[in-house]
């Protein structure tokens, strides 16, 4: 009775991954986002392997200029972490703040913030677009996508 007991109790404190599909594609060798179409599209060198509807930063226009301002970065950088445990279901790093980011809010005397991802949505989900805090974020189903075809070191893209 206390062996079933206790299996019982380990079996619900068991930490779960989410079920991320194995991509045997092409590399994906750049994405790129565009935020006024509000589109993210993963390329192999110059061919499409897929594209996304996204929503951006509650503050979407510009480039980002400091934390907090809910603006979605503009520029080049890479994809430098993955967290298979994020709040937002699954989860990649966006570079951000690069050198350039760094000088530009240092003149401004602000902090440029960071954490910036492609992520999924928050469960239970409310549809409501732009509501990130800067972050790219796609459907669940699409981030598992993601998550398996995008390989850290990735270039990414961010165009107005």
């Amino acid at each position: 009775m206390m062996i079933g007991a206790a299996a019982g109790v380990a079996g619900c404190s068991a930490v779960t991954e989410p079920d991320i599909p194995t991509y045997f594609g092409p590399d994906v060798t750049r994405i790129q986002v565009f935020k006024e179409q509000r589109k993210m599209q993963l390329l192999h060198h110059n061919s499409l392997l897929r594209q996304y509807d996204v929503a951006l930063g509650f503050n979407p226009r510009e480039h980002k200029q400091q934390e907090g301002d809910g603006r979605t970065p503009e520029g080049a950088y890479l994809i430098n972490r993955q967290n298979p445990n994020s709040r937002f279901h699954l989860s990649i790093g966006i570079s951000y703040p690069n050198a350039d980011d760094v000088a530009r809010a240092r003149a401004m005397g602000v902090h440029p913030g960071g954490d910036i991802f492609i992520h999924g949505t928050p469960s239970p989900w409310v549809g409501i677009p732009d509501w990130t805090w800067g972050c790219i974020a796609v459907s669940n189903t699409e981030m598992d996508e993601v998550y398996s075809m995008v390989r850290l070191g990735t270039k990414i893209f961010i165009y107005a």
